[in-house]
């Protein structure tokens, strides 16, 4: 059984957890609050009952658990995603570890500072959280911290829960995974409250606006092509940059198949965001533009091909796109993302199963459900109407009291 021990020195009392372990008498420094103390010496007495043989939460510095988890989603994740993980972890700690630093790029100086959003306030400038370890990081630090935030930056609730999303997967991986003991066993980030998120809005191309976007771009065939791909077939704007030769297939059923999947070209690595190869049919919408995208294409491996001839750098992509769609006067808002929610839209209008839409996306059915339903009874509404009802003897409902 394990007891408290008060210890006096110049700055005050300190409280120690004095217990045996192996016949050897050891100490635990507790708190220099007497209440404190008691409640740690409760736990510790709970947890050595459950045969936690260090039920007293860790001191670990914050670095070296940061530090620890980029590398660990490096290793796990698409270097895309670990960098989007990779610039919440340095908003909310700051560039405390060489994990957080900005390599990825160079800053440049040409670059135009952008006006600040609605409710944006950029003289107030949010702190970071700076705990003395990982330990003594409290749920009121990362709600006070995704609060002000919100407040310095004008963020939506979606962004604003983002910050928690990724707190919380980290406060897991460093208890399960690395052996930190937090306080109370508890994540301080999943106790945070989400901010409620408003319904997605969606914008999509009717069928009309499908044609105006492919003739405006009927100058250049190729540019036509990749943006017929992205609308008839609903990829994502890498899945489309990443396209070989390989992965057509001309002779498939119908018209042919789309193979969205993992592979190495020249050294560099690459595989689909969710890791999920997949296909998608080729439609009779779409066979004429890539029946003229393949007699261009050339060699090497890529079915589209920058100017230099080389893989389309993502950024430069939406930069061309939208000069182009600027120069014909096209909304602002006609964008890659636009084209790949108008290949799900139309689908779901048409009737499809929403099963089908996210196996053609690379999407959870959850995630089309969110995006598409709310378009599927505009296809469907004469399946609320009853039978007809028998024309015989009318039925008799009857109400027993």
């Amino acid at each position: 059984m394990a007891s408290l021990i008060k210890r006096e020195f110049q700055g005050g009392p300190v409280w120690y957890i004095q217990f045996y372990r192996g016949g050897k008498q050891k100490r635990l420094k507790a708190s220099d609050n007497f209440q404190i103390a008691k409640e740690k010496l409760r736990r510790f007495d709970s947890a050595e009952a459950r045969g936690e043989l260090n039920p007293l939460p860790t001191n670990t510095p914050l670095v070296d658990v940061v530090t620890a988890y980029v590398q660990h989603i490096r290793t796990v994740k698409t270097p895309k995603s670990a960098q989007t993980d990779i610039y919440y972890l340095r908003d909310v700690f700051g560039p405390i570890c060489e994990a957080l630093r900005i390599t990825s790029r160079k800053l440049n100086p040409n670059c135009k500072k952008r006006p600040p959003k609605p409710g944006q306030d950029r003289r107030f400038k949010a702190a970071v959280i700076e705990p003395t370890c990982f330990e003594a990081i409290t749920t009121a630090d990362i709600a006070t911290f995704v609060a002000s935030r919100m407040q310095s930056r004008g963020l939506a609730p979606k962004t604003a829960n983002r910050y928690r999303e990724i707190l919380t997967r980290l406060f897991n991986w460093a208890m399960t995974q690395q052996g930190i003991r937090m306080p109370s066993d508890k994540n301080p980030a999943a106790a945070v409250e989400k901010y409620r998120e408003s319904a997605p809005v969606i914008r999509f191309l009717t069928l009309e606006q499908i044609d105006q976007q492919l003739a405006a771009l009927a100058d250049d065939t190729q540019l036509q092509a990749m943006v017929a791909t992205l609308i008839y077939a609903g990829l994502r704007r890498e899945e489309l940059l990443w396209l070989t030769q390989e992965d057509i297939d001309w002779n498939a059923k119908g018209h042919g198949l789309i193979r969205v999947r993992a592979k190495e070209i020249n050294g560099e690595a690459w595989q689909p965001k969710t890791k999920v190869n997949r296909v998608v049919p080729i439609s009779s919408s779409l066979r004429p533009y890539l029946d003229k995208q393949r007699l261009r294409s050339g060699k090497g491996p890529w079915f589209f091909r920058s100017p230099e001839g080389q893989r389309w750098e993502p950024d430069n992509f939406s930069s061309h796109l939208r000069t182009a769609n600027r120069e014909k006067k096209l909304p602002e808002w006609w964008t890659n993302l636009t084209f790949r929610h108008t290949f799900g839209s139309q689908l779901a209008m048409r009737g499809e199963s929403l099963y089908k839409i996210a196996t053609f996306m690379g999407n959870s059915p959850a995630i089309c459900q969110r995006h598409y339903a709310a378009l599927i009874p505009e296809a469907l509404g004469d399946c609320v109407e009853f039978p007809a009802m028998r024309q015989e003897a009318p039925a008799v409902a009857t109400l027993a009291g």
